[in-house]
C-alpha cells in the first residue's frame, strides 16, 4: 500500500527524527516513567481508604480505569450519538467507540513519551462520561433550557466530572476526575502545560467556576497532569478523521470533498502523522505540544469538519425546532415529576434511587432535592437517544413523527 501524504501538511511524515527516535528508544528500554510522569502512588483521593490502596496487582489508576468500565454511565455511551442520530447504520461510531478510540491514540502517545498509561485509559474511558443524549446537538439544547432557568451553563466536561466525583460515589483519584473536566475537545491548543492542581478543594473551586462561568472558565481550564493532557489533544486526534469516515458512510460527503485530497483515508494518515508529531515535540519534555505544522493542520482539519460536516444541512436537518423544544419540554416535565415526589414517575425509577442505592454502597447520598434543577440534568444528561424518545413518546402525545426515522432498507435495497 503506497504511503499516505497529505498535500496540505507535506511535512508530517508519520516518522520521527534520529533525535526523538533515541529519546524514545532509551526511554522504552529503561521501562521505568518518565520525570514528569504521574506515579500511582501519587493518586488523590477523597477518601485514603484501604479498599483503594495502591497495589502491585491492581495498581491506583488501573483500578480506576475499572471504577469507570463498571459505571452505568459508561455502558450507555454505546447507546449515545457520536455525530450522526436517527441514522440506520450500524457502522457509524457512537460515543463509547469514540472513548475506546482517544484511549488508544492517547496509549500510542503516552508509551513513547514514558508516561502512566493507566491514568491515560482511565481518563480517556472517563472523559465524556457525563455526555448528553445526540452528541453536541443535545449538549446545546439542555444548555438553553438550563442556563435560561438558573443562570448556570451545562458542559459535558464538567457533568463528566460530577458523575465521576460525585453521582458515582467510587471514589475516582482526583487525577482521573481532573483529566475528564479538561479534556474539552473544542478548545485546541499547540502547547498543554500542566495546572499545578493538588487538592479537591481548589479543583471544587475551579468546577464551581465552570457553571456558573461557562466558557469563560472552561476555555482556561489546563489538565493536572501531562497524561490529562495527552487525552485531551488525543479527543481531538480520535475524531477529526473517524468523523470524516462516518460523514463519507452517511453519504454527507464524498471521498472528494475535503481539501487535503485523502478522504475517509484521512483517518488512517491523521493517526499517524499527529502522533509522530506530538512526540517528536514532547519527547524528554515537561509539557505536551505540536509542531507549528501539526497544530496548523489539526486546526484545519477540525475547521473543515465543522464546514462541511457538523454544519451540514442534512445533519442539522436532524433536528427540527420541535426536537430542540422537547429537551425544554422534557425538563419541565421532570421538575414537575420532582415535586410531586411521585415515585412511579421516571425521574425516581430509573434515576434517584437507583443513584441513592449506588452511593449508599460507600456510605455516600444524593442530594436530589437540594437542587431540583441539578438533579434534572443529571437525569436528562445520563439518558441514550433510545430512552430520550421512549421518554418523550410516553410523555407527550404529540410527539408521534416528530423524530426523523430512517430504516435499514431503503434505496432499493430489500430483505
Amino acid at each position: 500500500m503506497a504511503e499516505l501524504t497529505n498535500r496540505l501538511a507535506p511535512g508530517l511524515t508519520g516518522r520521527l527524527s534520529e533525535r526523538a527516535t533515541r529519546v524514545v528508544s532509551e526511554r522504552l528500554a529503561s521501562g521505568s516513567l518518565a520525570p514528569f510522569a504521574c506515579h500511582d502512588a501519587s493518586a488523590i483521593r477523597r477518601d485514603p481508604c484501604d479498599r483503594d490502596r495502591d497495589t502491585f496487582l491492581r495498581p491506583a489508576f488501573v483500578r480506576d480505569a475499572e471504577k469507570v468500565v463498571h459505571l452505568p454511565a459508561y455502558n450507555r455511551l454505546a447507546g449515545k450519538t457520536q455525530v450522526f442520530s436517527f441514522r440506520a447504520n450500524d457502522d457509524l461510531a457512537r460515543r463509547g467507540l469514540h472513548v475506546q478510540l482517544v484511549a488508544r491514540v492517547a496509549r500510542d502517545i503516552g508509551r513513547a513519551l514514558g508516561l502512566n498509561l493507566d491514568l491515560i485509559e482511565a481518563i480517556a474511558l472517563g472523559h465524556d462520561l457525563g455526555h448528553t443524549p445526540f452528541g453536541h446537538a443535545g449538549e446545546r439544547f439542555l444548555n438553553d433550557v438550563f442556563h435560561a432557568r438558573t443562570g448556570r451553563w451545562f458542559f459535558h466536561n464538567v457533568q463528566s466530572a460530577r458523575v465521576l466525583d460525585e453521582l458515582a460515589g467510587r471514589n475516582v483519584s482526583l487525577q482521573v476526575i481532573d483529566g475528564a473536566l479538561t479534556h474539552n475537545g473544542e478548545f485546541e491548543q499547540q502547547v498543554f502545560e500542566t495546572s499545578g492542581l493538588a487538592t479537591f478543594d481548589t479543583f471544587e473551586r475551579v468546577v464551581a467556576s465552570c457553571w456558573a462561568k461557562g466558557d469563560a472558565a472552561i476555555s482556561h481550564l489546563r489538565p493536572m497532569t501531562l497524561e490529562g493532557c495527552v487525552v485531551r489533544v488525543s479527543d481531538i486526534i480520535a475524531y477529526v478523521g473517524k468523523d470524516r469516515q462516518d460523514a463519507i458512510r452517511a453519504g454527507i460527503c464524498s471521498e472528494d470533498s475535503f481539501d487535503d485530497g485523502l478522504g475517509g483515508a484521512y483517518n488512517a494518515w491523521a493517526l499517524s502523522a499527529f502522533v509522530a508529531d506530538i512526540v517528536e515535540a514532547s519527547a524528554g519534555r515537561d509539557r505536551i505540544e505540536m509542531s507549528e505544522e501539526g497544530f496548523s493542520e489539526l486546526r484545519r482539519a477540525k475547521r473543515e469538519n465543522y464546514e462541511k460536516i457538523y454544519g451540514a444541512g442534512e445533519v442539522n436537518g436532524d433536528f427540527s425546532a420541535e426536537v430542540a423544544e422537547l429537551f425544554g419540554e422534557l425538563y419541565e416535565h421532570e421538575l414537575e415529576a420532582l415535586a410531586a415526589g411521585d415515585e412511579s414517575a421516571a425521574i425516581f425509577a430509573h434515576h434517584v434511587r437507583p443513584t441513592e442505592r449506588r452511593l449508599g454502597w460507600y456510605g455516600r447520598t444524593y442530594d436530589w432535592e437540594a437542587d431540583p434543577d441539578q438533579t434534572v440534568v443529571d437525569f436528562i444528561s445520563s439518558m441514550t437517544d433510545d430512552y430520550f424518545m421512549a421518554t418523550c413518546a410516553a410523555a407527550f402525545p404529540h410527539v408521534a413523527g416528530i423524530f426523523p426515522s430512517r430504516g435499514y432498507f431503503s434505496d432499493g435495497v430489500r430483505a
